[in-house]
């Protein structure tokens, strides 16, 4: 049995082990495992019952991480994206007044577009528009993003009204409890520990609670409480023409922040082809689909790939067996999710900061002497982080390369869909500046 799963996930041809790919799994959930408790606390603000988005955060995160093991056999995991649960919340139910019901059919109707595009080819030909000198700017950019998050979340970097940011107090804590994980991880690091990331986000864990800075309050939960979500969704409501926009910005942004993360931790992997393909890309945008669709009827915002998966490619997974793990590990934190709340910010942040670290190997690979790569490259590269996402970054980029290869007379009829989708991008660039 063993042996025909080692065949399946080609442990062989990817020089990995059951013992690398478990751990690998375990370290994604744990750098990701956050968003059980901040994903109902963002919806929770619509009306949606707490306990309710808490279950179905975990079932769809644990049931789109599996099917993307097992069906597209990649270390990527699945949960309820960032940005977009904020934008269901604030800007949806909040400011344009329309009921959870409603934007939770807008979300389903996105997700049905994601799988016909998928059975279509079309998001296969959006990616493969992608120039593939951006690749390693994406992948670069991602990093900084990561790693400008840990940051925060370390309380090493801080906002200022001044400067933006700045320097934070060193001095406090919890700071300090991030400063001792990180320099912890980058020694196992050093001494090629395999599960140096895991090790570190744990070591860092236990020595909070041996000082007394890590604080957990077990909360009320059940898991029956999904049921005032499940199935509630208003299609029909959907339809109307007023939500229209909202379905294409859960569709664009998703769409674009779901390849950057993809380019950036098969780039990490190794996954890539010689000729820049990624392989079993119908697969992957399958489970992506399938299960936005899934956590639209379980009650929950748009499901998205997480770029924290490329802490468990760094703790060395390769194959589809750390989503497994991941996805396994919440479908039982539907049953023990006050559990989940015992890991600090400070011990995972470390861990992000070091993936970000080793993620910016990949510009070395990006030409820096031909000003037609090295501008679109940098706008991507810069982009990312200080926009705050992924899809803003990759869409500066592209939209970049695209302008000056238009001026330059280089441009080719072959192009025409790396064209379209920097028209795309300038567009969304100008909705957004005007809106």
């Amino acid at each position: 049995m063993l042996a025909r799963a080692e065949r399946y996930f080609e442990f062989s041809r990817l020089g990995t082990t059951w013992r690398t790919e478990i751990l690998a799994g375990l370290t994604t959930f744990i750098t990701m495992a956050y968003i059980v408790f901040v994903n109902p606390a963002i919806l929770s603000k619509t009306g949606m019952p707490i306990a309710a988005v808490t279950a179905a955060t975990c079932l769809c995160a644990g049931l789109g991480s599996i099917l993307m093991g097992v069906i597209a056999r990649y270390p990527i995991a699945l949960a309820p994206g960032m940005g977009l649960n904020a934008y269901f919340t604030y800007t949806v139910c909040l400011k344009m007044h329309i009921p959870w019901q409603t934007a939770l059919g807008a979300v389903f109707l996105s997700g049905v577009i994601f799988l016909l595009l998928t059975l279509g080819g079309i998001r296969q030909l959006l990616v493969e528009a992608i120039p593939r000198e951006l690749h390693a700017a994406v992948a670069g950019g991602v990093g900084l993003f990561i790693a400008f998050i840990g940051l925060t979340e370390a309380g090493i970097i801080v906002k200022d009204p001044n400067t933006a940011v700045t320097l934070g107090n060193l001095k406090s804590p919890d700071t300090a409890l991030a400063l001792f994980g990180l320099l912890l991880i980058a020694l196992l690091q050093i001494f090629r520990v395999r599960a140096s990331i895991l090790i570190g986000i744990m070591g860092t864990m236990l020595t909070g609670f041996v000082i007394g800075r890590v604080h957990w309050t077990p909360t009320h939960y059940r898991l029956s409480g999904i049921t005032a979500t499940a199935f509630k969704l208003d299609i029909r409501g959907a339809l109307h023409v007023g939500a229209f926009e909202i379905i294409f910005v859960f569709l664009f942004v998703d769409l674009f922040d779901n390849i950057g993360t993809l380019v950036a931790v098969s780039k990490k992997a190794g996954l890539i082809t010689e000729d820049a393909r990624i392989p079993r890309l119908s697969r992957i945008f399958f489970a992506d689909a399938t299960a936005t669709i899934a956590g639209s009827l379980a009650g929950t915002s748009t499901v998205c790939s997480y770029i924290e998966s490329s802490a468990g490619v760094a703790a060395g997974g390769r194959s589809g067996v750390p989503a497994i793990v991941t996805g396994l590990c919440f479908l039982v934190s539907l049953f023990l999710a006050p559990l989940v709340g015992a890991i600090p910010s400070s011990a995972t942040a470390p861990a992000l900061i070091i993936v970000g670290a080793l993620m910016l190997g990949s510009i070395s690979e990006i030409e820096w002497t031909d000003p037609l790569i090295a501008f679109p490259a940098f706008l991507t590269l810069v982009m990312i982080p200080l926009t705050y996402s992924i899809a803003s970054g990759l869409g500066m980029g592209i939209a970049s390369y695209a302008l000056l290869r238009l001026l330059s007379g280089r441009a080719k009829r072959k192009e025409w869909l790396l064209y379209l989708l920097a028209a795309m991008f300038i567009l969304r660039f100008v909705y957004l500046g005007t809106s």
